[in-house]
This record gives structure tokens, sequence and C-alpha cells, in this order.
């Protein structure tokens, strides 16, 4: 209902540029020439992780991973207007724009994707309650609405955590410890004992952003824990890491 208000009330121009949307994109929030402005994330990379590093040496984000935790891709890299476009689906109140952000998702490749589901990390309550949406959810049903794949709330935080804007990538990583776990029994999932059948396929984590890939990996962590066998992940965005040192 409030996303058809949205709709309704505001007009049907480019929320990046402002230039007018023909009648046939008038659902839409970005126009095609913003998203042409979108600049892909390109191999090479570490096959693990995505991140574009040195071709030598271990890759210094995702050493420590869970075992289960496989492959994580972003779309494009997170600055001038696909910055403003997740601002806008995080902070600006309009989930609707993830369906733009999917769609430069589409063609990430992650392992067992024609037999997976799609598991959004989950918000803290006090965020949720705030923000009055998950994001990640949002953009979880966005993806899987075109890749005909199901999302499954596989997930819950335990704690809210920080803000990790300003965090170190090892401040990231102590601030995320163990902030997830499975859904208990009374939510339809099972944190003990044999595991849920949803975790004997493919998981798919899906986030807006990727920095360094800590929330991932310790959401990933907690599947793992769980009895998961293959996780990967997938973002809209990935930030240039800054340089910590």
């Amino acid at each position: 209902m409030r996303e058809a208000v949205e709709q309704l009330l505001l007009p049907a121009e480019c929320l990046l540029c402002r230039a007018l949307l023909s009648f046939r994109d008038s659902a839409r929030l970005v126009c095609d020439v913003c998203r042409h402005r979108w600049r892909p994330v390109r191999a090479p990379w570490c096959p693990r992780c995505g991140q574009p590093e040195p071709l030598f040496g271990a890759c210094r984000l995702c050493a420590e991973w869970p075992a289960a935790f496989g492959r994580a891709r972003s779309a494009v890299w997170l600055d001038g207007g696909a910055r403003d476009a997740v601002h806008a689906l995080k902070y600006g109140g309009l989930p609707r724009i993830a369906t733009d952000l999917a769609a430069a998702m589409v063609g990430l490749d992650v392992p067992g994707l024609d037999s997976g589901l799609l598991v959004p990390v989950p918000l803290g309550r006090a965020r949720l309650r705030n923000r009055g949406y998950n994001q990640s959810e949002r953009l979880a049903r966005a993806l899987g609405r075109r890749w005909g794949r199901p999302v499954v709330d596989l997930l819950v935080r335990t704690r809210d955590t920080a803000a990790q804007t300003a965090l170190t990538p090892e401040a990231r990583l102590a601030n995320v410890a163990g902030a997830f776990e499975m859904r208990n029994a009374e939510c339809g999932m099972r944190n003990e004992g044999r595991p849920n059948s949803a975790l004997g396929r493919p998981l798919v984590l899906v986030d807006d952003v990727f920095t360094t890939g800590a929330t991932l990996a310790e959401a990933a962590r907690a599947l793992d824990q769980a009895g998961a066998c293959t996780v990967s992940a997938v973002t809209f965005g990935r930030a240039v890491v800054p340089d910590f040192t």
C-alpha cells in the first residue's frame, strides 16, 4: 500500500537526474542513462570474495571466512549515482527503488542459483522500527522475482550493532561477532538438532553493500554453524575499501 501511494504521488521522473520518465517506465525510479553510469565491478578479482586484488598472496578480506561461505559478488561500485540510489533505499524511505537495484544484479554469478534460496541479511529491531522495512529483504524479493527464486528469512539479529561506516576492518568483525543466528522453531526453523531442510540447498545472502564483508561473513557463519552446505552472497554495491593503515 505504501509503495502504491508513493508511486501515485511522486512525479514520473528519475530520482537521480530528475529527467522525465516515459509512461512505460513510470514505475521505475532510475532512468536508463543513470543506470548506465553505474560502474560494474569487473574481473580480475579474488575468486572467493570478488574484491579486486593483486594476483599474488592471500586475499586480505576473505582469509577468515567460514568454510561454507564460498563466493561473494557485487554488481557496481558504490560511487556517484549508485551511492545515491543506495541512500534512497536505506535512508530515503524509498523501498521501491530496490527494483532498479535488483535489475543491475541479475547477471551476478553464484553457485547453485538454479536451486538456491535467497536469504536477506536481517536488520536489528531498532533500525527496523525506525526505517519501517528491511532494505535487504526488499532487495532480495525484487531479485527473487527476476531470478525466479524464493526468499526465506532464515536469520535473525540477536542484538543491534553500531554503525560500521567509520570502523576499521578488525573493528567491523568485532562489531558483528555473534550478531546473527537461525530463527527458532516457533518461526518454523530449527537452531539445534537436525538441520532445517533449507540448509541442504544452496543459500544466497542478499545485502545492499559489500565493504569488507564482515557482516556477510558473520551471517554466513551462523548458517554454517546451523548446518548449511553452501553459502554465497550478492550485493548491489561494493565500496572501495579505505586504507585504514
